[in-house]
């Protein structure tokens, strides 16, 4: 009698385990439907890099088009305060006093600070999302996708809709990490 409560607890346990876990990955692509829907998007984004040997601040304007373009306009530090850039499928260019410097978005080994809000972007639009946790005032997504033959993994977490942080993982170690300010649709 004990093993026939113990399996039917344990079923019900299952069943609305796998429900509450359906209903996140649900507001994952609800999420991405609307992303993919818009017209793009702006934001403001506070980057951090993490080297290891060294650790960089930078903020930026943001906005996407509707293929996931990114123009951005730094604002800090401020040694590159209005500097502006694109990112086009992995490959940028970089705006000062009207020349254009085309930069590659990883460099020694190491992915470019400015493209992070350009792989969030890319990882939400297209990336494999592995998981997503509902939390009490939002859900964190886990979101894989490929950059120069490594996998990323991206840790994002998705509050009222919009992006609000992020944390990248690139070779299995946290390199950058993302704030998301004033997100909305265009």
């Amino acid at each position: 009698m004990r093993i026939r409560v113990v399996a039917i607890f344990l079923a019900v346990f299952m069943l609305v385990g796998c429900r509450s876990g359906k209903h996140s990955v649900d507001n994952a692509i609800s999420f991405r439907n609307k992303l993919l829907e818009s017209n793009g998007c702006s934001f403001s984004a506070a980057v951090t890099a993490d080297y290891g040997d060294k650790i960089y601040h930078f903020s930026m304007d943001c906005t996407t088009d509707k293929e996931g373009n990114l123009c951005f306009t730094a604002k800090e530090p401020v040694s590159i305060s209005g500097i502006t850039g694109n990112i086009r499928s992995g490959q940028g260019e970089i705006t000062f006093d009207d020349k254009v410097l085309a930069f590659p978005t990883i460099a020694e080994e190491r992915l470019s600070p400015v493209s992070c809000p350009w792989v969030l972007m890319k990882a939400l639009r297209s990336g494999y999302i592995r998981t997503s946790t509902k939390e009490s005032d939002g859900f964190t997504v886990s979101v894989d996708d490929s950059y120069a033959e490594d996998a990323l993994n991206l840790e994002v977490f998705i509050k009222n809709n919009t992006p609000h942080s992020a944390e990248i993982y690139w070779k299995g170690r946290r390199v950058l990490e993302i704030f998301v300010e004033n997100f909305s649709y265009l």
